[in-house]
């Protein structure tokens, strides 16, 4: 299998991606391309003691430029074209390659898997889904930011592949699909919710109703389904009462002898608390909608992150979750042929 890595995407590019590139061909046995400047990569490498020129399982595909963050997503169809990640896609969707990791412009990766590796068919808007995690296991937030206005059946598309994702890569048993909203009635939210939830009910996923923003982090659902202003604003506010809890945390711990050796006697529950906040541990966002495996990284990702995130894109790959998306996808259009056939 052969991963495809954006080698200048993100903060720490692209030391850190070589690094886990490195990981990951060593821990998962995977072929890894790195997009990207030859000079730089192998003067990164050269740094880091990576003999990447003899490291088997690494090859590198020539591209003239990084894409920066503070562009216009479209870009990467226009000054940018040559950039590692459009370089990246255009390997992907030519079939040379299995999947795509990139912890770069998370717009214009969203515009350009779009347009270069195209979406499934059917599928209105490709959708961001980011793991958080709760008091037990990771939800799926979906949509966390690439469409910030949607239609009902976007909504149920998004539920239709966070079920998959869920599924296939974390194999949670028919995850539970909560509709987020301001209530659990039936009849809140705007004409948006309405209407998504009526299709929701009709949709082939464990659709539980609606679910409110405080029981998402307690694990009241396992994929919490909204459009992408929504998710994003959920998103970022986790994160932030993350770091509060953590500076918090540490402040206490640390405030006098006494609370440093008290320190000592919870340091391993505090380190798997650590852990399971830690978003290295799950690597990446999967770009769901697209025709084949797409992952966005974390601007600030580590070694760790990117080694995970091709984890991810393999298991997508290997459990063959764009199939079951499809499938998904082909039992609602049968189900809305069925109730035409019905009305008429």
């Amino acid at each position: 299998m052969n991963i495809i890595l954006d080698a200048h995407g993100g903060d720490n590019a692209p030391l850190e991606v070589i690094k886990g590139a490195a990981m990951a061909v060593r821990e998962y046995g995977v072929q890894v391309t790195l997009c990207g400047r030859q000079d730089d990569i192998l003067a990164a490498a050269e740094q880091s003691g990576i003999p990447l020129a003899n490291l088997e399982g690494i090859k590198i595909a020539p591209a003239a430029q990084a894409m920066p963050m503070d562009v216009d997503p479209t870009d990467i169809v226009g000054d940018y074209a040559n950039s590692s990640m459009a370089v990246g896609l255009k390997l992907l969707a030519e079939g040379r390659g299995d999947a795509f990791v990139t912890a770069g412009n998370t717009g214009a990766v969203v515009v350009g898997a779009s347009l270069f590796v195209k979406r499934l068919k059917g599928i209105k808007r490709a959708a961001i889904a980011t793991l958080i995690p709760t008091m037990e296991r990771p939800y799926l937030l979906i949509d966390s930011g690439a469409n910030a206005e949607c239609r009902p059946e976007m909504l149920q598309q998004f539920a239709i592949m966070g079920s998959a994702y869920m599924s296939k890569v974390l194999g949670v048993e028919n995850p539970r699909v909560g509709l987020v909203n301001i209530g659990t009635e039936e009849n809140k939210g705007t004409s948006l919710q309405l209407e998504a939830f009526k299709l929701l009910q009709a949709s082939p996923v464990n659709f539980i109703g609606n679910v409110e923003a405080r029981e998402i982090p307690l694990g009241g659902c396992d994929v919490a389904v909204c459009d992408g202003f929504t998710g994003n604003v959920i998103l970022k506010l986790t994160e932030g009462m993350g770091k509060l809890m953590s500076s918090e945390l540490k402040k206490i711990l640390l405030k006098n002898t006494g609370t440093k050796l008290a320190a000592l006697m919870v340091k391993g529950g505090v380190e798997n608390f650590r852990k399971k906040m830690d978003y290295t541990e799950h690597g990446g966002a999967p770009l769901l909608g697209i025709a084949k495996p797409v992952i966005k990284a974390h601007g600030s990702s580590n070694d760790k992150a990117f080694k995970n995130a091709i984890r991810q894109a393999k298991q997508m790959v290997e459990n063959q979750m764009i199939a079951t998306i499809a499938e998904g996808l082909a039992s609602v259009k049968a189900q809305e042929g069925e109730q035409k056939n019905t009305d008429e």
